[in-house]
């Protein structure tokens, strides 16, 4: 008996390709087809997109953050083994 480990894959319908999630699908039907989506699919682009947007600028937050965390850490070892 076999198990089956491979990850679901979602298959674009207009140019076959795969993708592992249904949000990276519904993203790249957008980008890619837009002429081929029903308002529906429209939706869940705009959807899917802003989603993406804000997980976007939480990470670019998040990233800004830890470099001034970072500059400031080793500015202040410069400052106490400079000295």
């Amino acid at each position: 008996m076999t198990t089956d480990t491979t990850p679901a894959r979602h298959v674009c319908s207009t140019c076959g390709e795969a993708y592992p999630t249904e949000t990276l699908l519904v993203l790249h039907r957008g980008v890619r087809h837009p002429d081929s989506l029903d308002a529906s699919e429209i939706e869940a682009y705009r959807e899917a997109y802003y989603d993406e947007e804000r997980e976007l600028k939480s990470f670019r937050i998040r990233a800004l953050g830890g470099l001034v965390v970072l500059y400031f850490g080793f500015l202040i070892l410069f400052i106490i083994f400079a000295s």
